[in-house]
């Protein structure tokens, strides 16, 4: 193939099958914004209130959840960023080179549901804060019953839709807007809490203390015993249940569309502002948000919502952290879902398929029996994946190892791979199989089925011809990606690099937003250390909660305005 039809035929692609070009790369701040706002999310206020209703002990989750987290950066780290940063691909655009359009439709199809119900769920979930705010009553049945809850969820769904629709830049800039921000708010909501929980527990509003820490947890947080009264999960399913919970993004592979735009592999780390920060920290605050918001409308965790007990954390600003962090983590997913139904629908633009998606994603935010599935959904959603991920490793990381062919099956011109589909098939039936016989942990079942699909792909793949070789196909595709290259390199001369803003102006409100974090924060230590005795705790909490809101919308404005000034100079680098 020439040259000349090479170019043609570049030009007429999408720029999601195109691999990222070298001038639209990120550096580490972009991807530690976007896991901080993604990973510090709404869905944090039901983990936490999970891990209490599950009986974890106060120090197997301080161990525990450090344990998995730290295995899932790593997961990030040595598996997903390297085939991400190698291809420049999103696993959809790679998955159709190395097993053929069916099973690539049909797993596209599979993904543009499950990012689709995750995106619905964080709607939702943004949404039991706002419907305080019109006095609507908590949706409890499957379906909605008030007419205004559909409004709600519409009107803040569709801004969900806008931002995932101007693709990665979007979904970065607005995480990286909102993270910093959803990282000292929960942490602020921990230490506002805390002391209220210290006067049910020990009789006094402060600590003397770590041992004192620890004995609140064990009483009223973290009790070790379960909602039935039994012993509760252990250390290792702590551990097990941090590490399994992105499974379908890192082992999965799904987040080669995000990190496919990073400079280097070590990139990969920056998920670390996502898993120590976010679920980490996030988890262990929530849980003590939860349980202080229990004590002060003597109830239990297990019956709020995030709504209730963001606002007993955080007042006014407990309503825009429900919002926002219901935001951060639906644009991702739905940016996801829209890069999936892209590469079904080759023809449309990934905006017109964002959209359609996100219409879809809205009408389904409407049910609230979405968001009370979620984790179910997210533990199944993974071992779904995993097997998938087994194979686009065994085929990138394994095959040029052992001496295979990589592409084999685009070289031989096959519609479809017949030991893709039967090894995921066969690694779901294992996978799930091993669910159902019990024969270890739930949260563990991914790495047995990762491996398992590692061994079978190869070995059939090597029946279907992965070990032979395609001189002259490797050839073709070598001349292709220089001529992809050459041309992204005219692109760049194009669009040129991008412009910092020099003014004074964005110098000073970058200082104040950063300013405006640290006072808030300094306010939440004000109320955990010095409240000697209940009146002065209610005195410094209704401090908090009227600064805090003012300090936000200050933030929220002060950053925004840097945002835009940004964006205003590097118009051309909006994709």
């Amino acid at each position: 193939m020439s040259t000349e039809t090479n170019r043609q035929m570049i030009a007429q692609m999408k720029q999601e099958q195109l691999p990222v070009p070298v001038h639209r790369l990120h550096r580490w701040p972009h991807f530690v914004g976007l896991y901080a706002g993604e990973h510090v999310a709404a869905t944090e206020f039901v983990i936490g209130a999970t891990f209490v209703a599950m009986g974890a002990s106060t120090r197997d989750i301080l161990i525990g959840l450090l344990i998995g987290n730290i295995l899932a950066i790593l997961s990030w780290t040595l598996i997903t960023t390297p085939i991400a940063v190698q291809t420049r691909l999103s696993l959809y655009t790679y998955l159709e080179k190395i097993a053929g359009e069916s099973m690539t439709r049909l797993y596209n199809w599979a993904n543009v549901l499950i990012f689709t119900v995750i995106s619905a769920a964080m709607i939702t979930v943004s949404c039991t804060a706002v419907r305080l705010l019109f006095n609507i009553p908590p949706q409890l049945q499957w379906y909605p019953t008030d007419s205004l809850f559909v409004a709600v969820v519409v009107a803040v769904g569709m801004i969900v839709v806008l931002v995932a629709m101007y693709g990665f830049n979007a979904v970065a800039e607005f995480s990286g807007l909102c993270g910093p921000w959803l990282v000292v708010m929960f942490v602020s909501g921990a230490l506002v809490l805390f002391p209220a929980l210290a006067e049910s527990v020990l009789g006094r509003t402060t600590l003397n203390g770590f041992s004192d820490f620890l004995l609140i947890g064990d009483d009223s947080i973290w009790t070790g015993t379960n909602a039935a009264g039994k012993p509760g999960i252990g250390l290792w399913e702590v551990a097990g249940f941090a590490w399994a919970a992105n499974t379908i993004t890192h082992f999965g592979l799904i987040d080669m569309a995000l990190l496919r735009y990073a400079k280097k592999s070590i990139y990969g780390l920056c998920t670390s502002a996502g898993m120590l920060f976010g679920h980490y920290i996030a988890w262990i605050a929530s849980g003590i948000m939860g349980a202080g918001a229990a004590v002060l409308l003597k109830s239990t965790i297990v019956e709020l919502d995030p709504g209730d007990v963001a606002f007993r954390a955080l007042g006014m600003s407990g309503y825009v952290i429900v919002i926002v962090a219901g935001w951060t983590t639906a644009n991702a997913n739905l940016y996801r879902a829209g890069l999936a139904a892209q590469a079904i629908f080759h023809k449309r633009s990934r905006k017109m398929v964002t959209f359609t998606v996100g219409c879809v994603t809205v009408a389904v935010a409407c049910f609230p029996f979405v968001f009370r599935q979620i984790l179910p959904l997210l533990t199944y959603a993974g071992l779904l994946v995993v097997p998938v991920g087994g194979i686009v490793f065994a085929e990138h990381v394994v095959f040029p190892r052992i001496g295979f062919t990589r592409y084999w099956a685009q070289y031989r011109n096959l519609p479809h791979s017949v030991p893709a589909i039967a090894s995921w098939t066969a690694g779901l039936i294992f996978g799930f199989g091993l669910n159902a016989f019990e024969v270890m942990s739930f949260y563990y079942l991914f790495l047995p089925t990762w491996l398992f699909t590692i061994l079978l792909y190869t070995f059939l793949a090597k029946l279907y011809g992965a070990a032979e070789k395609y001189p002259e196909e490797e050839e073709k595709e070598r001349i292709l990606n220089e001529d992809i290259r050459e041309f992204q390199r005219e692109q760049a001369l194009v669009e040129g690099d991008p412009v910092e803003d020099p003014s004074r102006q964005s110098l000073v409100l970058r200082w104040i937003s950063r300013v405006c974090l640290a006072l808030i924060l300094l306010l939440a230590l004000k109320v955990m250390f010095q409240s000697p005795d209940m009146r002065t705790y209610t005195s410094n909490r209704d401090l908090f909660y009227t600064w805090a809101f003012v300090l936000t919308i200050s933030y929220f404005a002060t950053a925004y305005w840097v945002l835009h000034r940004f964006k205003a100079l590097n118009p051309q680098h909006d994709n």
